[in-house]
């Protein structure tokens, strides 16, 4: 019996002990969560100077912050006036070189300026080779393509075309071309007789004396020695002045030179440089640009070759035509050859002959209106 009872004397002690760890323990954890609590109410969120609970960023937040970071960092460092008067060069002369091939042929078919059921005229780009280069698309390689064009995109179309009187790949202008073999070789015929009237616009370096006149001087391919030897197409005249000065020696002619004939008139000019009109008789290559530098001392504005005759290098143009285009020598380089094909007069059927005039590139009417040059029918280039 005393055993019993000394036995449940102790189980009451320890469940007595029991509940009174229970009480404590709990008293110990309400104060542990209550320190807890205190002490993240009262520290500051991170980032944040107050004691206010943290609000959550929500989606939209969360983008709007993204896309104001990418505008930060797609917005262009400003830029000198020079580097902006380069970019705006590249932008209208740069734009059509190295595009596919269907881009340019749509191109060129809204540029065409006259056609019939023999010849088409088409405005060509800057930049663009008339004839196949390699790595380069050229108007040649997309004929087959635009003549598909105007053909309404036919199916089974037998629609050609093929340049005539080529152009220059740093020329614009007017650009002839036949819809057959025998139109081009009537053309070819027509311009062998002088039968075909080309009239170009340049903008050139100086101001040609006399205001108008003929060039009649061959020109012929040399070589040019140096440091980089390169060729170069040259005059090689027929006359010399002789040694008294007053009067002129008649000259050998050498075999390998071709005659070549320009008309020349000046239009306009200001601030150190003339717009002129030229007028080729013959189809020399680089005629034009050869005549202007080398026999009018008046180079072709944009004419990197021909401006130096022994050393390739960028034009070198002086300090007050270089303010007036907004440009530094260093960056000359970009500036494009000022040739285009104004007008071309084509004799056709029925006495009816063909005179198609050719607008100025953006370029060329953007170096006019900064060298102060005007031109007579300014009104149809606006």
């Amino acid at each position: 019996m005393n055993g019993c009872k000394r036995l449940s004397s102790l189980g009451d002690r320890a469940s007595g002990l029991y509940i009174l760890f229970s009480v404590v323990k709990s008293r110990i954890s309400g104060q542990m969560c209550l320190r807890r609590c205190q002490s993240t109410t009262s520290s500051p969120a991170p980032g944040s100077d107050s004691g206010e609970k943290p609000q959550r960023l929500r989606a939209i937040d969360l983008a709007r912050k993204v896309q104001q970071q990418k505008a930060t960092q797609a917005t262009p460092p400003p830029v000198s006036g020079s580097q902006g008067r380069v970019t705006e060069l590249k932008r209208f002369s740069l734009q059509l070189q190295n595009v596919h091939p269907n881009v340019l042929a749509k191109h060129l078919s809204r540029s065409v300026l006259y056609q019939d059921k023999d010849v088409v005229l088409i405005n060509k780009p800057y930049g663009v080779p008339v004839q196949e280069q390699s790595g380069v698309t050229s108007i040649s390689s997309v004929l087959p393509v635009l003549s598909k064009i105007m053909d309404g995109m036919k199916v089974k179309s037998e629609s050609r075309l093929l340049p005539c009187l080529s152009l220059e790949k740093g020329s614009t202008g007017t650009l002839l071309l036949a819809r057959s073999e025998e139109a081009a070789e009537h053309i070819l015929t027509l311009d062998r007789n002088n039968q075909v009237q080309r009239k170009y616009w340049v903008v050139t370096v100086g101001v040609p004396v006399p205001s108008e006149g003929l060039i009649d001087i061959p020109v012929i391919e040399k070589e040019v020695p140096g440091p980089q030897p390169h060729f170069k197409m040259a005059l090689s005249p027929c006359f010399r002045m002789n040694e008294t000065g007053d009067g002129l020696t008649k000259l050998r002619r050498h075999r390998q030179a071709h005659p070549a004939v320009t008309k020349y008139r000046v239009l306009d000019s200001s601030n150190g440089c003339s717009l002129v009109e030229l007028q080729p008789f013959t189809g020399v290559k680089h005629q034009l640009r050869v005549h202007m530098a080398f026999a009018l001392a008046c180079p072709i504005l944009g004419d990197h070759k021909y401006s130096h005759w022994n050393k390739l290098a960028p034009q070198k143009l002086p300090a007050r035509v270089l303010k007036r285009l907004g440009l530094e020598q260093t960056k000359i380089r970009h500036l494009p050859l000022h040739l285009h094909a104004r007008q071309l007069l084509l004799p056709g059927h029925n006495n009816t002959d063909i005179n198609a005039s050719c607008p100025l590139p953006k370029y060329f009417l953007q170096t006019l209106k900064r060298l102060e040059l005007t031109f007579p029918d300014d009104k149809e280039d606006e």
